[in-house]
C-alpha cells in the first residue's frame, strides 16, 4: 500500500483539460470510470474529558439567621456588620433587669434552704429533730436549686450567642428596638468552605459517585474556575424531573464566593489521553449505524480508493467526534462526497482541496484558482486557463496561465 493522500492536495490536471489550465472537473457528475471527487480531513489526536455540566447555587457549609427565643428590648449589640466571630461569642443582649432580680431571689432562697438543711442535720445528730424534718429541709433545698437553674436559664435566653465560627451579615435591629421571639436579628454564615447543589439526569446515576472532581464556573467571576469534589448524593431520584440531587464541596479561599451565587458545575468522570477524533461531517448515518470512509492507497500506483468502516463512536465535542476503532491519527477521512461512495467497496477517489483561497496567480478562474468551487467550462476555442475550475491549485513553481502542478501524493484522475 502506498502513502496516503495529502489532505488538501489538488488533483493533477493538464492544460486544456475539461476545466482549463489545471482544471478540476465538477464535484458531482463525474463521467463513467472517473474517480469520485471527495473532500477529506485528517484524524487528530486529542485529550478528551468525559464530563457533564449542570447549573446550581452556592450554599454555605453552615448558615443561619439568628433569632431571639423570647421577647425583649435590645440592650446591646456586641458586633459590627460583616464581622468575623467565634463560636459562643456574645452578639445581642436583651434587657434582663427583671430576670437578673429573679435570679438573685432564687439564689437567696437557695442559701436559706441550704442553711436549714445543715442545721436540721446537726439537730438530728443530737436527737432533737426527727429524720422526716431533715428530709423536708433536703426537699426544700432541691426546690431552691431548681429555681436558681430556672432563673439562670431565663437570663441566658436573653443573650444571643454565635452558634459557630463564621461571618456576620447586616444587622436587622438597632439598640432600643423591641423584638418579639422569632424576629430576625442578623445572619451568620461559615464561608470557609461552600457547597454547590445541583441535579443530574438519572442516566448518570450509575456513573456519579462521591469523591469525583468538580470544576465550578461562575457568571459573576468570568474566566476563573474553582475546584471541588462531590460530597454527597441524594438517596432517591426525583420522580417529577427524573433527576438526582448532588452536593459538592468547594474551597473558598479569601471568602470570595458567597452563598446564593449562580454556579455552573462540571463533573469530570474521566480523562482520556490520545483519543482519535474526526469532524462530525465524516459520519454517514445508515439505519441504526454510522459509517465512515477512509481514503487509502489503491492497487495501482498513484491510485486512491475509499474504505468503508462502521464507526464506533465515543465522546462528542462541538464539531468533532471520537472514533474508537478503525481510524488512526493522520488517516484521511471523507467529509464531503459520500453519496457516490455508498455504491460499493474500494471506490476510486480524488481529493478536492478546499483550504486554498480563490484567486491564485492566474486571477479568479485562472490557473491556481482556489479549489472546491467549480467554474463554468471554457468556451470552445478559448485559450487554456479561460473559464478554468476553481477546483485546482497552482503547485510550487507553476506560472500564471500554465497547468497547475499536482502536489506530491495527490491522486490523478
Amino acid at each position: 500500500m502506498g502513502a496516503g493522500p495529502s489532505v488538501g492536495a489538488a488533483p493533477g490536471g493538464g492544460a486544456g483539460g475539461p476545466s482549463g489550465a489545471g482544471g478540476q472537473g465538477p464535484i458531482l457528475g463525474n463521467g463513467p470510470g472517473e474517480p469520485e471527487s471527495v473532500e477529506v480531513a485528517r484524524a487528530e489526536i486529542m485529550t478528551l474529558t468525559d464530563d457533564v455540566q449542570a447549573v446550581g447555587s452556592l450554599k454555605s457549609r453552615q448558615g443561619v439567621t439568628l433569632k431571639p427565643e423570647t421577647s425583649g428590648r435590645v440592650a446591646k449589640l456586641a458586633f459590627t456588620d460583616g464581622q468575623r466571630v467565634k463560636r459562643g461569642q456574645l452578639l445581642v443582649q436583651l434587657d434582663d433587669t427583671l430576670q437578673q432580680a429573679q435570679l438573685q431571689q432564687a439564689q437567696a432562697q437557695f442559701s436559706i434552704a441550704r442553711s436549714n438543711l445543715e442545721r436540721s442535720r446537726e439537730l438530728q445528730a443530737q436527737n432533737f429533730v426527727s429524720q422526716s424534718a431533715v428530709d423536708q429541709n433536703l426537699a426544700n433545698l432541691q426546690v431552691a436549686d431548681a429555681q436558681v437553674a430556672l432563673a439562670q436559664a431565663q437570663v441566658a435566653r436573653l443573650k444571643v450567642l454565635a452558634p459557630f465560627d463564621g461571618s456576620l451579615g447586616i444587622r436587622a435591629v438597632q439598640v432600643g428596638d423591641y423584638v418579639k421571639d422569632g424576629a430576625d436579628l442578623v445572619g451568620i454564615e461559615d464561608l470557609s468552605a461552600l457547597f454547590v447543589e445541583f441535579t443530574l439526569p438519572e442516566r448518570y446515576v450509575s456513573r456519579v459517585r462521591t469523591g469525583l472532581p468538580v470544576e465550578l464556573a461562575l457568571d459573576a467571576i468570568p474566566g476563573k474556575t474553582y475546584k471541588g469534589r462531590i460530597d454527597a448524593l441524594d438517596v432517591s431520584v426525583d420522580p417529577n424531573g427524573r433527576a438526582l440531587r448532588v452536593r459538592a464541596a468547594v474551597d473558598n479561599p479569601g471568602s470570595v464566593l458567597k452563598p446564593g451565587m449562580f454556579a455552573r458545575p462540571r463533573v469530570v468522570f474521566s480523562v482520556r489521553e490520545g483519543a482519535v477524533v474526526v469532524p462530525e461531517e465524516a459520519l454517514v448515518p445508515q439505519g441504526s449505524r454510522q459509517l465512515i470512509f477512509k481514503v487509502v492507497a489503491g492497487a495501482a500506483e498513484g491510485q486512491f480508493v475509499s474504505q468503508r468502516l462502521e464507526a464506533k463512536i465515543g465522546l462528542r465535542l462541538p464539531g468533532k467526534v471520537e472514533i474508537l476503532e478503525g481510524v488512526s491519527a493522520g488517516d484521511a477521512v471523507v467529509t464531503a462526497g459520500h453519496a457516490r461512495l455508498l455504491r460499493g467497496e474500494a471506490v476510486p477517489v480524488r481529493v478536492i482541496d478546499l483550504s486554498k483561497p480563490p484567486g491564485g496567480p492566474g486571477g479568479p478562474g485562472g490557473a491556481g484558482a482556489g479549489a472546491g468551487k467549480t467554474a463554468a467550462p471554457a468556451a470552445p476555442g478559448a485559450a487554456p486557463g479561460a473559464g478554468s475550475s476553481a477546483g485546482s491549485s497552482a503547485g510550487p513553481g507553476a506560472k500564471p496561465g500554465s497547468a497547475a502542478a499536482a502536489q506530491p501524493g495527490a491522486p490523478r484522475p
